[in-house]
């Protein structure tokens, strides 16, 4: 019979020391994304610091998890210093419940490597729900708001060696069209595209570890195929000794791989050359709301979108799913008593 493990009673700066320490491995070998890392780290950290580094981890009680959360909730966010661009004090419940999350990993991982007898978050209090108005910044855009944005006029660039509007239409397109991450499309290499005569594919590394092949429409193969001919050998020849940006399929100016930042970027210089009737804000994700929202008001089955996008679970895909513009009103005018009012 084999004995039970025995428990480890580290401190809580240990902890998480080793804590993070895993998922730096986790994220070097690709089981978690750079930033979802970032996110754990921050989150553990400032729960660390909120908990006391020296207290030892198997002493903290879902009341004390309760405690910390109130305590993290009422601190300033720090990603806000002009005290105007947020609406109240404190961190916003969606924060908080991201922090939670983080918080109730690190406790799984600590149960499973035996540093505290039980995990804590069991006993504290269920997440709050969240009663924060709508992003609309974060939701789907109409089909022709998403036709206008595709043809947005390109803005005159200040230099020559500037003009990335190849890579730009190419980025909005795949974002519209594929609706992958932001951070999937960031880290994509060239060698992740397969371009042959009959198709062009994309094998996209997802969260996790998982990856999933997509295929490209000709029009989006078309541009792809303009940028990897004509701009990206110039920028990529700019930075001739750095491995990962000769790796990279998409490249700031200066050649080097562009970031999740550059990419909210070149989104929102986009939606400010938009025509005003249409004109509207979007992030990469609202992009990914679209196209979830326009494949399954077209009839397509949400097994296949789920697959498209990545998702484990179509109750997943269900909350990309927006309402598509115009049907709540085609159903007002369909109500069977709709005729009957004099």
């Amino acid at each position: 019979m084999v004995a039970p493990p025995r428990l480890e009673r580290l401190t809580v700066d240990e902890a998480v020391r080793r804590y993070l320490a895993a998922v730096e491995v986790e994220t070097v070998r690709d089981v978690l994304s750079p930033a979802t890392a970032r996110s754990y780290t921050r989150d553990v950290t400032e729960f660390a610091r909120l908990a006391g580094p020296t207290t030892v981890l198997d002493d903290i009680s879902g009341s004390d998890v309760d405690s910390i959360l109130v305590r993290y909730q009422a601190a300033p966010d720090a990603r806000f210093t002009d005290p105007g661009a947020k609406a109240g004090p404190g961190r916003s419940t969606s924060t908080v419940n991201r922090f939670r999350q983080s918080v109730s990993r690190f406790f799984s991982y600590a149960a499973r490597e035996c540093w505290v007898q039980a995990d804590p978050m069991q006993w504290a209090s269920p997440p709050a729900r969240s009663r924060e108005p709508l992003r609309a910044a974060r939701t789907a855009l109409s089909a022709g708001a998403a036709r206008s944005l595709l043809a947005a006029d390109d803005a005159t660039p200040a230099r020559a060696d500037q003009d990335l509007a190849a890579r730009d239409r190419l980025v909005l397109a795949l974002l519209l069209v594929l609706g992958p991450r932001v951070s999937e499309l960031a880290r994509a290499d060239v060698a992740d595209l397969t371009r042959e005569d009959v198709r062009t594919t994309w094998r996209i590394r997802g969260k996790g570890g998982h990856t999933r092949t997509v295929a490209l429409s000709p029009p989006l193969a078309a541009a792809l195929e303009s940028y990897l001919t004509g701009l990206r050998p110039r920028l990529a020849a700019r930075r001739p000794d750095d491995a990962d940006a000769q790796r990279a399929l998409l490249l700031s100016w200066r050649g080097r791989r562009i970031d999740t930042q550059a990419v909210r970027g070149l989104l929102r210089r986009a939606v400010n050359r938009m025509p005003d009737g249409v004109r509207r804000e979007a992030t990469p994700h609202a992009l990914r709301h679209t196209t979830a929202t326009l494949l399954v008001a077209e009839g397509w089955d949400v097994k296949v979108v789920a697959e498209l996008l990545g998702h484990a679970s179509i109750a997943t895909t269900g909350v990309y799913l927006d309402r598509v513009d115009g049907e709540l009103a085609a159903a007002i005018r369909s109500h069977p008593l709709a005729a009957a009012i004099e």
